[in-house]
């Protein structure tokens, strides 16, 4: 029985949630990380003990005194060459990658398993906090902080808590399982995850009732080919239970629709009624931050949805959520209110910043968006929200790899805005490949003005050159870090008083 759980990595998203889960269901819960993060400092307020220097003597003496009853969870941004991994593979721990513990949680329960190459923690959040507003018992891990829950974890009661987690003690065990037994579902408490395509990881989930929002190509670097990375897609699809059901957005590759076993219902969706999707939306207006629509589901037409957070994309996230809502029970009233509250997730189209009139507003937008489909349904959004309003976009690209394969695809989304300002390349796990620089996308861009500039210049010059109405600061790396300083500045420059 493992009495202590050891996190490399702890401060990603998705490590976070499981080493929130394990702590409130009474392991001794540690972990390692590189830097200092809001996130690492909320763990350690909740009693979460993080270092931040790669050292063997840093890692917590009762788990160096009791390999048998310790869990490493590993996150796949670990460098290789990383001290204390190395030491716990040679002392023959229980190493397991985020994903199979995901897995081994969420086995043998009905899960909702959202995937897809962008659009999933905004559809997983929406999916969470649909079922718990209406007062559905379930569990959520998210890869983003909902901003109704104030948390990327969502634990109902005792349903998801107290359940041993048995694995293999296996410190080699790093891939990715691909088997197809299915586990009998012993529990009627349902389970919302992020299902990550990124290196196969959700090939770990067995779900109920799976989304797939997109098929586009991404992570290049680890499938070589988009047929590699739809043929995974296919592979996720084929293990949803028998008498399960699939949400696929229309515009996802059609043989992954499909790999789907025999038994299981399809419901394709989508803003388009070209493809004749079942689940659509009619009337999508935006009136201030909010946009209405009508719901056109397999259940009948909902009218009267507000949602909070805007982008035509977020509506189409709300129809695949709102399609899940209807499954476990929500009518039409339930579902209006449920849309009405949600918040959305940080750093997912959140304002940080709104000044000015209605006439001439003025408004500092931040977004985790780092494919260009995604920022380019950004700057759409932002585009109809604010009509003939001048548009700065600071964009942080995110991976050599990711850069080198769609240069001309963020360079055409980044178009958008009449003002680019890029970063350097965020690197993440990844180490610099040669002629890969920012000024790849930057040399293609179609916008008026463009440059290239520091974290630095970038605050000195939203303080001297305030030609903009909108702001927003986009990509998946460390740019959020600019934020809280930038709102600063802009509130003493828009609005006379510090943030």
């Amino acid at each position: 029985m493992k009495k202590y759980v050891f996190f490399l990595g702890i401060g990603g998203i998705g490590m976070s949630a499981l080493a929130r889960w394990f702590r409130a269901n009474g392991y001794a819960v540690s972990g390692y990380d590189k830097t200092p993060t809001p996130l690492t400092e909320a763990l350690t307020a909740e009693g979460i003990a993080i270092h931040y220097q790669d050292a063997v003597d840093n890692i917590p003496p009762e788990v160096r005194r009791n390999r048998e009853q310790t869990l490493v969870v590993l996150t796949p941004a670990i460098p290789k060459d990383h001290q204390e991994w190395a030491w716990l593979r040679e002392q023959g721990y229980d190493i397991q990658k985020r994903s199979q513990v995901l897995g081994l949680l969420t086995q043998g329960r009905p899960t909702i398993a959202v995937a897809g190459t962008h659009g999933k923690t905004t559809t997983s959040s929406m999916v969470a906090h649909l079922l718990h507003h209406a007062g559905v018992p379930c569990a959520a891990f998210l890869g983003g902080i909902s901003v109704n829950l104030g948390s990327n974890l969502l634990l109902p009661g005792e349903g998801m808590k107290n359940k041993e987690v048995e694995t293999s003690n296996s410190s080699s065990s790093t891939e990715a399982p691909t088997t197809n037994n299915r586990q009998p579902t012993t529990s009627t408490i349902p389970v919302v995850v992020e299902a990550d395509e990124y290196d196969r990881s959700f090939l770990t989930l067995f779900p109920t009732v799976a989304i797939v929002t997109s098929t586009d190509a991404d992570h290049l670097d680890i499938y070589g080919h988009k047929e590699a990375l739809v043929e995974s897609f296919r592979q996720f699809v084929g293990q949803i239970q028998p008498g399960g059901t699939l949400i696929i957005n229309h515009t996802a590759d059609p043989s992954v629709a499909a790999a789907a076993p025999e038994g299981v219902r399809v419901i394709r969706y989508g803003l388009s009624l070209e493809e004749g999707p079942e689940l659509y939306a009619t009337n999508i207006t935006a009136q201030g931050h909010q946009f209405h629509f009508a719901l056109h589901s397999p259940q009948g037409t909902t009218d009267g949805l507000v949602l909070a957070v805007p982008g035509y994309h977020n509506v189409e996230n709300m129809l695949a959520a709102s399609c899940v809502a209807e499954l476990y029970g929500l009518g039409p009233d339930q579902l209006r209110a449920a849309v009405a509250a949600y918040k959305g997730v940080k750093r997912r189209f959140e304002f940080i910043l709104t000044a000015g009139t209605v006439a001439a507003p003025k408004v500092y937008v931040d977004d985790y968006a780092h494919h260009p489909r995604e920022i380019e349904a950004f700057l759409r959004s932002v585009r109809a929200l604010y009509p003939g309003r001048r548009l700065r976009v600071i964009f942080q690209p995110h991976l050599f790899s990711r850069t080198r394969d769609f240069a001309p695809g963020f360079a055409e989304s980044l178009s958008l805005a009449d003002e680019v300002v890029l970063l350097d390349i965020y690197p993440a796990r990844e180490l610099p490949m040669p002629g890969i620089t920012s000024e790849l996308i930057l040399s293609q861009i179609t916008a008026a003005e463009k440059s290239l500039q520091t974290k630095a210049e970038i605050l000195r010059n939203a303080e001297t050159n305030p030609n903009f109405d909108v702001l927003a600061t986009v990509g998946a790396g460390d740019i959020d870090q600019l934020v809280p300083q930038l709102k600063n500045i802009l509130d003493i420059r828009w609005n006379g008083a510090e943030a």
